[in-house]
């Protein structure tokens, strides 16, 4: 493990307000620990609540000539980013390793998903437009215009610090509102690489404002006057305090929060594809994905595949994320681990039947990083903690039914509702499933089923408070606001029609 930095050598996390990055006058600070080596990389502040204010202020006042910016001065904002993004990636991938725990390429996917978003905002000029009727009455036409609402707010979580930013903040901004993003305080680094890419593509002063901190900069955020709409992806309990803090003070709000995600798996899937794709959904990325798969439904005969599952999840290798072939990396922090720690013994403890143990996995080199090796739990019922909360650790937890309808009857039955996957060769059992689950995101043979952006995010039930979701037409709809115009003009100014005392038009 290398030296301690001194803290005039750690990468300091500023805040950008009006265009400027500067430190933080606040005497609170968090270190930045890599989870591999537990060596402090960083620091983040925890901004003041003048630094908030001014971040907001700024927001609001670059507002008034942003939003009468051509649409076309935004795209091309929006062309020349997707274009530095793509040659940095690799960079802010490596730093994202180190600050996160995923591995090289995971992370580059990250910054991917992100910048698939990217490259959709620079074609706003045909996802904002409006209607036109002509004559719906005499003479008289209505159109519709789709005006940016003003200051928006993001805030970000630690487990995807490049896509989630890049679900919000591009689509805010080139819709002609203004933003102060709050990306996680647990892995900041890559995001504010991001947003200096951003200004570097020529996004104006004040347009674009980060803050940094923790539940006092959510509150601001929720509550502050200039603020129109927030968006949030991150835990349960903290985005149902968002969604209801913001809503109570009168803003839009779009609240992406926990899930459990089941995969249903047939006798007559696909062997060798499932099994690959349920290993690779449930352990990659440590198993820190909202659209994780946590849960395998085996149908009937199915339920013989489990040894082969097991084996499957032994060949993956646990590694720091730097390490060439690492398939599974550290979860982010120490807190972190220990809480998926007291989740497995809880399954134990429960009745479960734990088939591979990845608590006690060593990492030559790396002794003090939070690794967790792949964990498979069988016997499973759906009253243990392991199966009712959300563990966003590498464990995937296994029950059986007889029959899809049962596999169906027990993924309704879950609070959650982000994601689901059906693995089969049937169309016909495809189609009654996506008919009959009461999930927002559904996958025939694909386990993380999240929209490519030219649709939209579409979690629903417990996994998601507000109507709207992030990118894709929704997101058009969530950051604009609709106004309708009637319009009747005259040929004569002397023209007398009468007086018209009714509603209706002539």
């Amino acid at each position: 493990m290398n030296s301690p930095k001194s803290p005039e050598t750690l990468s300091t996390a500023h805040l950008l307000i009006n265009g400027a990055f500067v430190n933080s006058e606040t005497k609170e600070w968090r270190d930045i620990a890599n989870p591999a080596t537990q060596e402090v990389i960083g620091r983040v502040p925890y901004s003041t609540r003048q630094e908030i204010e001014a971040a907001i202020n700024a927001a609001h006042t670059a507002f008034q000539s942003w939003k009468n910016t051509s649409i076309g001065a935004r795209m091309r904002i929006m062309l020349k980013y997707q274009d530095l993004i793509r040659a940095n990636s690799l960079r802010i991938a490596k730093i994202l390793s180190a600050e996160q725990g995923k591995t090289i390429p995971d992370a580059e996917g990250d910054i991917f998903r992100g910048l698939e978003v990217v490259e959709h905002a620079a074609s706003i000029g045909t996802l904002q437009q409006g209607e036109f009727l002509e004559n719906v009455a005499g003479k008289v036409d209505t159109y519709t215009l789709r005006q940016p609402i003003g200051v928006c707010a993001g805030i970000t979580p630690f487990n995807f610090p490049a896509m989630i930013p890049l679900w919000m903040f591009p689509m805010a901004i080139v819709c002609g509102n203004t933003f102060v993003l709050k990306p996680s305080e647990q892995d900041p680094l890559s995001t504010m690489e991001l947003v200096k890419l951003a200004i570097e593509a020529g996004v104006p002063s004040g347009v674009l404002n980060v803050v940094h901190g923790g539940k006092e900069v959510v509150d601001a955020l929720c509550s502050h006057a200039h603020v129109k709409a927030v968006s949030f992806v991150g835990s349960t309990s903290v985005g149902t305090h968002v969604y209801r803090l913001a809503s109570e003070h009168g803003k839009r709000v779009q609240s992406m929060m926990g899930a459990k995600n089941h995969a249903v798996v047939l006798p007559d899937a696909s062997r060798e594809h499932t099994l690959n794709a349920l290993a690779g959904a449930g352990f990659g990325a440590a198993g820190q994905r909202c659209m994780a798969t946590s849960v395998v439904v085996l149908v009937g005969k199915a339920q013989e595949w489990l040894p082969e599952l097991v084996e499957r999840a032994k060949t993956l290798k646990v590694n720091a994320g730097n390490e060439p072939g690492t398939d599974v990396g550290p979860v982010v922090s120490r807190a972190a681990k220990e809480r998926v720690l007291k989740l497995i013994q809880s399954g134990v403890d429960e009745g479960a039947t734990l088939l591979l143990d990845g608590r006690d996995v060593k990492v030559k080199g790396y002794e003090s990083g939070n690794f967790i090796g792949p964990t498979i739990f069988s016997n499973v019922t759906t009253d243990m903690t392991i199966y009712r909360e959300e563990i966003f650790g590498p464990v995937l937890v296994v029950l059986t039914v007889p029959t899809l309808d049962a596999a169906i009857e027990l993924v309704n039955s879950n609070p959650f509702g982000n994601g689901v996957g059906l693995f089969t060769q049937s169309g016909a059992a495809a189609r009654h499933f996506q008919s009959e689950i009461d999930i927002g995101q559904v996958g025939i043979n694909i386990p993380i089923p999240v929209p490519v952006p030219y649709f939209s995010f579409t979690g629903s039930r417990g996994s998601k408070l507000g109507d709207l979701g992030p990118y894709g037409k929704q997101v058009i709809q969530f950051y604009t606001q609709t106004k309708t115009v009637t319009v009747r003009w005259f040929d004569d100014a002397t023209v007398n029609d009468g007086v018209n005392t009714t509603i209706n038009l002539r």
